[in-house]
């Protein structure tokens, strides 16, 4: 399986004749879904009649969505001016873990549209089958809209790293501002290549552990790569954080896993281990669910499951990469275009 389609989908949002944003699906993929429709009435009109259901539900969403006034309006409350600026602002001041009761209600709804309409595209995905052709596009769309997720969970971390400058967070807070105003961000856009090559590269790098040094995988992922993922690895080589959240990554464990793992090794002489092995030392209760690579749905719970570990790490003070791969990655990307 592939996360790459041959022609992209557009910006998600439109902008009416007053400027709001409308939360709609664009003509990419509402051709996409023309095209799918056609096809299912044909196969099978009950399917048919279920995905048109589906659509119908999500369009109207998305129109109940976008009565909400953009963000980046002025609002008066008792003679008090909102407006974006002070919403910018008010993201640098808080935390990400506090950020939900501090902004505005579109970017609560906007965020149920972006879920319902990933539900909406698994639909489609159930099914059309093994229409390989529609499937290659439905993936894309999925794929953006939970990289959109995980992006959104990169920017609020990144408005608390204390590395970056309050120039760098204030510029993040508005391409936040702006995500969560028209459902698309044009950094969003410039990254979701680097994420969906990263995912792609280590779904055909599956973990082989053997002797649990994961350079094969690495070597794997890094033949799949651009350039930049060499210069990210190159310029981390020496932070520890990295190669921890980088060794997750590639072994769908947890840190705590992997020092159990290895210690078992070392005690009992073990120059090599399969997948049953590591399940045995584990038990049966891993700390993160298996990664299937025909459900898209797992790359976002995966991203999930070792962002909680992280935020858990940072709480106790405990040993282990406070932060996700991807996080790291793109905080390195962001840092490396301001240079």
């Amino acid at each position: 399986m592939s996360f790459i389609s041959e022609e992209p989908p557009s910006k998600a949002g439109s902008v009416s004749a007053s400027g709001a944003a409308r939360l709609v699906l664009n003509e990419w993929e509402e051709r996409l879904i023309k095209d799918i429709m056609a096809w299912l009435k044909e196969r099978n009109p009950e399917d048919y009649r279920q995905a048109q259901r589906r659509f119908d539900c999500l369009r109207g969403l998305g129109e109940a969505v976008s009565l909400y006034p953009s963000v980046r309006e002025t609002q008066y409350l008792n003679g008090v001016a909102r407006n974006e600026g002070q919403l910018i602002e008010a993201l640098c001041a808080f935390s990400s873990a506090s950020h939900m009761l501090h902004i505005p209600t579109k970017v609560v709804a906007a965020r149920s549209y972006l879920v319902a309409k990933y539900h909406a595209f698994s639909l489609l995905a159930m099914l059309i089958g093994e229409r390989n052709d529609f499937q290659s596009s439905v993936k894309r769309v999925i794929f953006s809209l939970i990289s959109t997720l995980m992006v959104e969970e990169v920017y609020l971390s990144c408005l608390e790293e204390p590395a970056f400058s309050r120039e760098i967070k204030l510029e993040i807070a508005n391409d936040l501002v702006n995500l969560w105003d028209t459902g698309s961000d044009l950094r969003v856009a410039h990254h979701l290549p680097a994420l969906e090559s990263l995912w792609a590269a280590r779904e055909a790098a599956p973990p082989t552990f053997g002797t649990m040094d994961g350079n094969s995988e690495l070597l794997r992922i890094t033949m799949e790569m651009g350039d930049d993922w060499g210069d990210f690895l190159m310029e981390e080589s020496t932070n520890d954080e990295t190669q921890e959240a980088l060794e997750e990554f590639l072994f769908g464990l947890s840190y705590e896993e992997i020092q159990q793992v290895r210690s078992r090794l070392v005690h009992f002489g073990i120059l090599a281990v399969d997948y049953n092995d590591i399940r045995s030392y584990l038990g049966s209760k891993p700390a993160y669910a298996f990664v299937n690579p025909g459900e898209l749905r797992a790359v976002y719970d995966f991203f999930v499951e070792r962002r909680e570990a992280a935020r858990f790490r940072v709480k106790t003070s405990a040993a282990g990469p406070c932060h996700t791969l991807e996080g790291l990655y793109l905080r390195y990307r962001i840092l490396t275009e301001q240079e």
